[in-house]
């Protein structure tokens, strides 16, 4: 039997309105930009459509500049799995700003993986008034 073609691409990315996670609805793009303002409940990341990958494991990443833990320590890399819903699905993949918000400033890759390939990616560069972006 013939693999199915999938067909991934990022619908947009940038700033984005008010996630709800418990909700079926994706959060609305608010602002087409690799370039983020880093204040605290600012919503960012990108939304990709998944076509011809129904029911396989999708890996995402969020690696971020150096957030801190309780002890003073760089915590990891956000990682999580879920698996492709329907044939045609979109997911969004992203974060929000909280204090303190000096260990935020930076870059955050976020990318998302099928089959152990990575199929979309985006590189936002998060600053806030003393780190203008140049």
């Amino acid at each position: 039997m013939a693999k199915r073609k999938r067909d991934i691409r990022i619908r947009t990315y940038g700033i984005y309105t008010k996630w709800d996670s418990d909700s079926k609805n994706l959060p609305k793009v608010a602002e087409i930009t690799t370039s983020v303002r880093a204040v605290v409940d600012v919503e960012f990341g990108f939304v990709a459509s998944i076509r011809g990958a129904k029911n396989e494991r999708l890996e995402y990443r969020i690696d971020h500049p150096g957030i801190l833990d309780a002890e003073g320590n760089r915590r990891p890399p956000f990682d999580g799995v879920v698996y492709v819903k329907t044939n045609d699905w979109n997911f969004y993949l992203g974060d929000t700003i909280w204090e303190p918000i000096a260990d935020k400033l930076g870059p955050w890759h976020m990318s998302i993986r099928l089959g152990g390939e990575v199929v979309a990616e985006k590189t936002f560069q998060l600053y806030n008034h003393e780190s203008l972006p140049g």
